[in-house]
């Protein structure tokens, strides 16, 4: 036999010298003279077969496939079928699948059951090149003419894939013929050939459906005789059929200026179609979405607005349950809850589960309740439940998944900033299974997806993850892994994930749990980067045990601390008319919001030490000062830091539009709030202040928190009394400015102070 597999193999390589060598030793061997007359005339017929004859038309190629359910990949598989003007005819549509867990076990029988029933409506067709291939892990990357081109070339009557791994008996591994180069195992996941050699192979199956059609196959191709009589041979080298499993490191995306191809980079080759055999559906999702020319460096993404559902042709919206999960102390979360009345979508139609799992945040739920409860629908489930995240998450999606009505399920954490008003009905129109909008952390390459996944399942950047993240990319992406925010339709919920415990798998976190799942179920998760959709905030050093925890985010999130802090008309200091000077060098401009005034005097309140306006002072280094104010200092509070950003960040750049020339080093030692009533210290006595300049920000207003109050400078005999809430002065520290505080005669006044560069 090894003989006869020796010989087989040389004349297979069409040397009329290596072939009569291939005889003569045939001839030494103690064999019947009637079987050495078979093998001389196969291997004479094996020999006549040339490389110059005609192409092989493209109407005489039949595409075969099965499948027994229109899976995501399967959609895949036929919009590239189509794209490249392949005709597939798919088998199976009417059964339920009974080949076996593949790939997790043996099976797949019923494939070659399916091709065998199939095949004997061709099996006098010497002309009919058949590929009979997977379809829900498989895309085609080049057409039919380089298909049939490349089959031509190999001189054989049929072609299967092949591979570096054995599948599924090792112990056949020693008598397949050995290779000089490239994959020495058969795959089973793409076959070519002329129908009538096919038909001879798959006729002979009289197994079960869940018996394993490679295991069948691979013992046809391993028997010698047989091999060289139907005249097979393996793709070693990827020509047609690409691999994926065990080969990851062997393939590159090739870009050509309106194609994209995998290249395999160890022969050089452009393989015409890609297999995401066993573990490697991940890879082929990456390279799907580039093959053939899903996406491109000229064209952009050409597959995003294929089957887009139209909203406006549409009797009424889709209902859709939003499900909202607290599940960590998280940072702005009123402005979270308030920005769920921005999204542009009619509000009877949006059903709300939220989920919250932290006490500090049940105040600001109760606020948006009382505030909100006549207009939303919304369902609680607070920590008084003590739920997991997994636990909560499942009963989140399964009250969409128990209401027939429910025809879209958004899940949305509370670290999610949605500044896209329309982002429920971008994705809606993308009409996939599940899509999430793209999301990063401000400034940072930390998003809300994976792009590819380590071999023990955890998070790799894929070679495209910078440019989808920064935009160079952008189009619709099938991604291994995404979590905080995504929208999963409703009849998904009830076919393919109907189970109730999606987020629950072994110690894994809920997110990791779902997507395993889902990629097990062959369900695609896509990302999109069409738009601007919002941002993450970060989480995990935000502290809870502040009254206003939010006032400490300067430096995590500082963008969301700008708008929720920062007093709305800041920017037009440089811009506009908004900077006033009542008296000569004395500036009064806007910096803090409302919202930001009013924590910030909660928050020294809560902590209540005051210093009674005293000269003796032991947070001062000498421990005396010359004209003490009854107030707190920043650093008791813990906001010494974040304040002195706060000057730097934004008092600075107003101090050199003012001043111009001078560069502020934004730093200060005195930063407070001061605190005046008329019982315990009603004003100031004239001074100078320790610094360059001074700023002094108003916390309350006059006229309704207390009465009086305001400052004088007394070298101008200039007076303002009637301080504007978040608004500052600014002002000269030494020399020129001599002030005083005026009596504040009812109620009580706050203002914050800062001595800059003293």
């Amino acid at each position: 036999a090894g003989w006869v597999s020796l010989c087989v193999d040389v004349c297979l390589s069409q040397s009329l010298e290596l072939m009569e060598m291939a005889v003569h030793r045939l001839g030494h061997l103690t064999l019947p003279l009637h079987t050495l007359l078979q093998i001389t005339l196969l291997l004479l017929n094996v020999s006549a077969t040339t490389s110059d004859q005609p192409p092989i038309p493209n109407e005489n190629l039949l595409v075969l496939t099965v499948a027994t359910r229109e899976t995501d990949g399967f959609k895949r598989f036929m919009q590239t079928a189509k794209h490249l003007n392949y005709t597939v005819k798919v088998l199976g549509t009417e059964e339920e699948w009974r080949g076996g867990n593949i790939p997790h076990s043996i099976g797949g029988g019923q494939k070659v059951r399916l091709l065998k029933d199939e095949m004997q409506n061709y099996a006098d067709r010497d002309d009919l090149v058949v590929l009979f291939t997977d379809s829900y892990d498989v895309l085609f990357a080049g057409g039919p003419e380089e298909l049939l081109s490349k089959f031509q070339q190999f001189n054989h009557k049929v072609v299967f894939a092949a591979e570096g791994l054995i599948w599924p008996d090792n112990r056949l591994a020693e008598k397949y013929p050995n290779v000089r180069s490239g994959k020495r195992f058969l795959s089973s996941g793409g076959i070519i050939g002329y129908a009538s050699s096919i038909n001879r192979i798959v006729e002979k199956w009289q197994l079960q459906d869940n018996d394993d059609d490679q295991l069948f196959y691979t013992k046809v191709y391993v028997d010698a005789l047989k091999r060289l009589s139907l005249n097979i041979t393996l793709d070693h080298k990827s020509n047609i059929f690409q691999n994926l499993n065990g080969a990851a490191d062997e393939v590159e995306l090739h870009f050509e200026p309106t194609r994209v191809r995998t290249r395999n980079i160890i022969f050089d080759t452009l393989p015409v179609l890609i297999h995401g055999n066993r573990q490697t559906k991940h890879l082929l999702n990456y390279l799907g979405n580039y093959i053939p020319d899903a996406w491109t460096s000229e064209t952009g993404c050409t597959v995003c607005n294929e089957d887009l559902l139209d909203l406006s042709t549409l009797d009424e919206y889709p209902s859709v349950t939003v499900g909202i999960f607290i599940e960590r102390p998280t940072p702005f979360l009123p402005e979270f809850l308030e920005r769920l009345l921005t999204l542009d979508y009619p509000r009877e139609k949006l059903t709300f589960f939220i989920h919250n799992k932290e006490v500090y945040h049940e105040k600001h739920l109760h606020k948006f309740w009382e505030k909100h409860k006549g207009e939303l629908q919304m369902k609680f489930v607070g920590p008084e439940e003590v739920l997991s995240e997994g636990d909560a998450r499942n009963m989140g999606m399964d009250y969409c998944r128990q209401d027939p009505g429910c025809d879209y399920y958004f899940n949305l954490d509370a670290d999610v900033v949605l500044t896209n008003p329309d982002t429920l009905k971008l994705l809606i129109e993308q009409n996939r299974r599940i899509i999430a909008p793209m999301i990063t952390q401000y400034k940072k390459l930390w998003s809300n997806f994976w792009g590819a996944l380590t071999p023990d399942g955890y998070y790799a950047r894929s070679e495209d993850y910078v440019d989808i993240v920064e935009g160079n990319r952008v189009g619709i992406w099938n991604v291994p892994y995404l979590a905080h925010v995504y929208l999963i339709k409703g009849t998904a919920l009830r076919t393919e994930l109907k189970e109730k415990n999606y987020f629950n798998q072994d110690a894994m976190d809920s997110d990791m749990s779902l997507c395993i799942n889902l990629r097990a179920q062959g369900i695609f998760m896509y990302i999109s980067n069409q738009q601007e959709f919002g941002r993450l905030l970060p989480t995990e050093n935000y502290n809870a045990s502040h009254v206003h925890a939010d006032l400490w985010e300067i430096f995590d999130n500082p963008l969301d601390w700008k708008e929720k802090y920062i007093h709305p008309n800041y920017s037009n200091i440089f811009t506009g008319k908004v900077v006033e000077e009542p008296c000569p060098d004395v500036f009064w401009f806007p910096i803090f919001s409302e919202t930001t005034c009013d924590e910030l005097v909660e928050e020294v309140e809560h902590y209540g030490v005051w210093s009674g306006g005293k000269s003796e002072d032991k947070r001062l280094v000498g421990g005396y000062e010359n004209v003490p104010t009854d107030d707190i200092h920043m650093a008791q509070v813990g906001l010494d830091q974040v304040w002195l950003h706060f000057i730097r960040e934004y008092i600075g750049p107003v101090a050199l539009k003012l001043f111009s020339g001078y560069h502020t080093k934004g730093f200060a030692m005195l930063n407070f709030v001061v605190k005046y009533t008329p019982e315990r210290q009603a004003y100031l006595r004239p001074h100078h202040d320790s610094s360059t300049f001074t700023i002094n920000i108003a916390l309350n207003n006059k006229g309704i928190d207390y009465q009086g109050g305001g400052c004088k400078f007394h070298r101008y005999d200039c007076a303002v009394d009637s301080p504007r809430k978040g608004w500052s002065f600014m002002h000269p520290g030494r020399l020129t400015h001599l002030h005083e505080g005026l009596p504040t005669t009812n109620g009580t006044r706050y203002i914050a102070v800062s001595f800059v560069d003293p």
